[in-house]
């Protein structure tokens, strides 16, 4: 029992130090939070019990493959600090990875959320809620803050 808890200590542990590391990490769960919270939070789009499978799969896989990507480059850094075109090659494969992952999950998120009648309802809620535009934009200052400064 103890090493299962283990694992899942170590499984953590490299979750949180991807968070602290890896910048495009903290954008994309930044990006995350805040679809979830305008699909949870409000009543304008219409969302289907298989769209929302689509929404976590998409962004399950663009996690994974962040963890994947900051996996591989310590590994490639550990085995060598010289540049090597093997190197280069296994970094640039990993980051392409994550990019076909993002580009999956936009275009998931194109095909799921792409109803004008809810973007609409949005802007319209926020031109009459000028109070919730600006908790809205100091929101964004936070987690701009979250996403770019550096962490230790």
């Amino acid at each position: 029992m103890r090493a299962l808890i283990n694992s899942f200590r170590y499984a953590f542990r490299g979750v949180l130090r991807t968070i602290r590391s890896e910048r495009n990490f903290r954008i994309h769960l930044v990006c995350m939070v805040y679809m979830y919270a305008f699909l949870e939070l409000s009543d304008w789009f219409t969302i289907t019990r298989t769209d929302w499978a689509l929404l976590f799969f998409a962004n399950a896989l663009v996690l994974a493959a962040e963890l994947f990507n900051t996996a591989v480059e310590a590994l490639v850094d550990l085995a060598t600090r010289r540049q090597h075109p093997l190197a280069a090659t296994a970094k640039d494969c990993a980051a392409g990875g994550v990019l076909v992952c993002a580009l999956c999950a936009a275009a998931v998120g194109v095909a799921v959320l792409f109803q004008p009648e809810a973007f609409a309802s949005m802007f319209e809620y926020f031109r009459t809620h000028v109070w919730m535009l600006l908790a809205f934009v100091f929101s964004l200052g936070i987690s701009a803050v979250f996403i770019f400064v550096k962490k230790k």
